[in-house]
């Protein structure tokens, strides 16, 4: 059976560094550090005060009051970013099969805030179950596929991804699947997520997976570096319109950029710790190359899963060295995460995103908050460290890894 080729078309981003697509890019090519000082709750009694927010949001700009009441942030960044994607897009709705339109959307713990709230609420009563009517629509994580649906009228395959951080990347490579198959000819793919909440970072601070440098937190997120002592909390969303070829091609829609390939892995290890020996990232790696079809001596670029932990950081860098050889001498890596935050279901989309533009636009985005290397870590590798880099990117690679020992690597081709 010969598989379709699937390409990019239209691209939408809300995160810590940039609401949209290209106060995104300006965020991440100036080394902006999206993290500050809690502003949704009282974290003074926490471990870690500080968290990737974003900046300057308000449902009331996207939605009227009622219906923003009937979603959780994560699904209202769904619908924020999902919709700048089909307006980047440049689809002609009216005109189109929307049987044919699919969403496959990630998220990693769905409606978190408002499990925690309704559990408060329920707590601080008098023990009268008062529950609100939209509390299970709400926090479910296919939610946000459905809404963007119903949106649009998009008739075709529905459903979440869930798998912790690598969520989005599975909706991607879900989506790259269903249009090369020819089950779809669209789909509008990526994930969301709105963790910084009481309980997320309660939780993470509990499983000791945060920076605790309250002292200074925008240069918490420090990947690669040696005082690196976990990551830092972001939120926020990504959306890929992801498209078959010939589609795209006869509606002369703009192309970003081509999905080559995708691989998936499981470490079969730890619940929350990588294998140290990186087991997992370099069989993802190396099934990601497998079925782009590429040798690993084409990869220019790749976006690691770089989350700034002790463990993880050191494991990913020996499972690049071990994937690629020489060649890793040769390739930009970068964590945008250094910036953003890890904004855990939604890092793979936003991630790919990144590597697109650098695809589209011939600029690295550097890992910022470097300061002292690990003699851990090879450090003669290009890490990107500090300051961008300008590079003709013809095969991007991003890398994402998740609790349980999820493991999704897609792999982004500049459009000929």
């Amino acid at each position: 059976m010969s598989l379709k080729r699937v390409v990019v078309t239209g691209l939408g981003a809300l995160t810590p560094i940039g609401n949209d697509i290209n106060f995104f890019w300006k965020g991440l090519v100036s080394g902006k550090s999206g993290a500050d000082f809690i502003t949704y709750f009282d974290s003074s009694k926490f471990k870690t005060q500080f968290a990737c927010e974003l900046k300057g949001y308000d449902p009331l700009n996207y939605f009227d009051r009622k219906e923003a009441r009937k979603l959780d942030r994560f699904a209202q960044y769904a619908i924020v970013c999902s919709d700048e994607a089909i307006k980047d897009s440049g689809l002609q709705l009216e005109k189109i099969d929307k049987s044919r339109i699919g969403v496959i959307w990630g998220s990693g713990i769905g409606g978190f805030e408002t499990i925690q709230n309704e559990m408060i609420n329920y707590a601080e009563g008098d023990g009268t179950p008062r529950f609100n009517p939209f509390f299970i629509p709400k926090l479910i994580p296919d939610i946000a596929p459905g809404v963007i649906s119903i949106r649009h009228g998009f008739k075709g395959p529905n459903f979440a991804t869930v798998s912790a951080c690598a969520s989005s990347a599975n909706s991607l490579i879900d989506s790259l699947n269903y249009i090369r198959l020819g089950y779809s000819d669209i789909i509008v793919s990526g994930g969301s997520e709105a963790g910084v909440t009481i309980a997320g970072i309660g939780g993470f601070n509990a499983v000791k997976a945060l920076s605790t440098r309250n002292d200074d937190p925008k240069t918490a997120s420090r990947p690669f570096d040696y005082d690196r002592d976990g990551f830092v909390l972001g939120e926020g969303g990504g959306c890929l319109i992801l498209e078959e070829y010939e589609h795209a091609k006869s509606r002369g829609a703009k192309i970003y950029a081509e999905v080559a390939g995708a691989g998936l892995s499981a470490d079969a290890y730890h619940m929350t710790a990588p294998h140290p020996d990186g087991e997992g990232a370099i069989s993802v790696m190396r099934n990601s190359l497998t079925d782009s079809s590429i040798s690993p001596e084409q990869i220019d670029t790749i976006n690691m899963h770089g989350t700034s932990t002790p463990l993880g950081d050191k494991a990913e860098a020996k499972a690049i060295k071990e994937v690629f050889g020489d060649h890793a001498y040769n390739i930009n890596i970068n964590s945008t995460k250094s910036m953003t935050g890890h904004l855990l279901g939604a890092a793979g989309a936003v991630e790919a995103i990144s590597c697109i533009l650098s695809i589209d636009r011939g600029l690295i985005p550097p890992t910022i908050n470097h300061f002292n290397d690990d003699p851990e870590i090879d450090n003669k590798l290009n890490f990107t460290f500090n300051k961008a880099q300008k590079r003709d990117v013809r095969y991007a690679m991003s890398n994402t890894f998740g609790f349980g020992g999820h493991n999704a690597c897609v792999v982004l081709k500049k459009y000929d």
